[in-house]
């Protein structure tokens, strides 16, 4: 009876055993198969991500290489406008260069005036004509020109301010000066002929200053052209007293050596005049250049801004990348947290 009882005790003991066995066999059978749907749930919302950011960083990338590409042909597109604009003014800056050595190369030699054997017998206005066009530019002087006063003179300089416009008196007396070299002549007769002459000279001196000197119009000053060096030495050696009324009167006396050291002088004023006007061109040009440079800085700076936003982007999505593949090692040595929530990649 006794073993009977212990046989069914034993018996019992032993069912249960095998049903807890079993009931722990089922409930791992359970665990597993609810880590491996979790496992594989996991995997296809991972996979989906993965895609779908593969997908992004793909379309992203597209956009930052078509942006940069954009930018890039639009950059050396403005560069090449630049240079070309560039170019362009460096031939306007060559033009006035080119200006400034032809005013320099129309410079007349003073030897080939000197040298001029024209006949002493040829005064007045021809041999004024002659100083004239041999050192003077053809627009800045005129012959025979007319004044507002209805008086006609022989030449005109047409000068820059502030000289402005010099009138020259080429009809001297020359009647006097020839009597007065005649040796025939008496003491009485000599200081009669020296009177005239001193005379046509005060009158003649006058006259210009009368007539060529307007203000607003003309230069505060006129020239009376003497066309003999011997009778210009002879007023500036014998009378002090017309040479200090043409001062007064502000009318010059010139011969035809001082008359091409004034028109050399002037021409000189002209030469520096136009560099002047030439020289303020290649400065316009030059702020020009200035301005085009400082657009090309501030447009490479721009472009340097993209690139450097694109290099950015880029090791943004790498970062993205690292973290993907370590996701994927994890996964593969099954390192699954314990009692934590897996993290997912953000969307």
């Amino acid at each position: 009876m006794y073993l009977s009882y212990l046989l069914l005790v034993i018996i019992t003991v032993i069912l249960g055993i095998t049903l807890l066995i079993f009931l722990l066999l089922r409930s791992l059978k359970l665990i597993q198969d609810s880590i491996i749907n979790v496992l594989t749930n996991n995997a296809e919302i991972l996979n989906k991500r993965v895609d779908k950011l593969t997908d992004d960083t793909d379309k992203h990338l597209k956009e930052i290489s078509g942006q940069v590409e954009k930018r890039l042909f639009e950059g050396f597109e403005k560069t090449t406008t630049i240079f070309t604009d560039v170019v362009k003014r460096l031939a306007l800056i060559d033009q006035a260069q080119k200006k400034i050595t032809e005013l320099s190369n129309n410079v007349v030699d003073l030897q080939a005036i000197l040298a001029d054997k024209r006949s002493r017998g040829v005064f007045g206005e021809v041999q004024l004509t002659a100083l004239i066009r041999n050192i003077m530019p053809e627009q800045h002087f005129s012959f025979q020109h007319t004044l507002s006063n209805g008086k006609r003179a022989d030449c005109i300089l047409l000068l820059p301010e502030p000289t402005g416009n010099v009138v020259i008196d080429a009809k001297f007396p020359l009647e006097s000066y020839r009597r007065l070299a005649d040796t025939k002549l008496s003491e009485t007769e000599k200081h009669l002929v020296e009177q005239q002459f001193r005379t046509d000279i005060r009158k003649h001196l006058q006259d210009i200053a009368n007539k060529y000197i307007i203000p607003g119009e003309t230069s505060d000053g006129a020239m009376m052209f003497i066309p003999a060096e011997a009778v210009f030495a002879e007023i500036h050696a014998h009378y002090p007293d017309l040479v200090e009324n043409s001062h007064k009167l502000r009318v010059w006396m010139v011969s035809p050596t001082t008359m091409m050291a004034v028109l050399t002088t002037a021409r000189a004023v002209l030469k520096d005049a136009a560099t002047r006007k030439q020289v303020h061109i290649i400065q316009e040009h030059l702020n020009y250049l200035s301005q085009d440079f400082d657009r090309f800085q501030k447009r490479m700076d721009d472009l340097a801004r993209h690139i450097n936003q694109a290099h950015t982007d880029v090791e943004q999505v790498h970062k993205s990348s690292k973290k993907i593949s370590s996701r994927f090692n994890k996964i593969e040595a099954v390192e699954l947290p314990k009692g934590k929530n897996i993290d997912f990649l953000e969307d």
